[in-house]
């Protein structure tokens, strides 16, 4: 009698894209080094993240040092470093109440219009923005 050979498959690990929504209220009461840590750690995960909001001059300094921190910290992550991309549609044509009303909200409660793009560089090859879209153009 012949014996049945069971043979252990190799199983593939499927890679998808996880692309995460981060609205303000998540991060408004958080400290500049909380938020930016907190951004990096998704990234290192290979998360493609859009931030409601747009981070402080600073705060996209630390993210880009804190990166760079990251790059080649152990020899398993194939992490690269991040695109960095914000997109605020504005309304040129908008009346003059409008866009009065429209300054004073942002003085009052900030840039929430605004949609910040983080993604990891193996995974984001390039972030394309023009006032009406943005392009995420992604590696195969």
């Amino acid at each position: 009698m012949a014996k049945k050979i069971k043979r252990k498959r190799k199983t593939r690990k499927e890679k998808g894209i996880t692309i995460q929504f981060i609205p303000y209220s998540e991060i408004a009461y958080l400290t500049s080094f909380r938020r930016v840590k907190k951004l990096v750690d998704m990234a290192v995960e290979n998360k493609i993240l859009l931030v409601q909001g747009k981070l402080a001059p600073e705060e996209e300094v630390d993210l880009i040092e804190e990166t760079m921190k990251h790059i080649g910290r152990s020899k398993s992550s194939r992490f690269r470093g991040i695109e960095l991309a914000t997109f605020s549609p504005k309304s040129k044509d908008m009346p003059f109440f409008d866009s009065m009303r429209e300054k004073l909200a942002t003085t009052l409660f900030g840039e929430r219009d605004v949609i910040t793009v983080i993604g990891p560089a193996t995974i984001v090859r390039e972030i394309k923005k023009d006032p009406t879209k943005i392009q995420l153009l992604l590696r195969k």
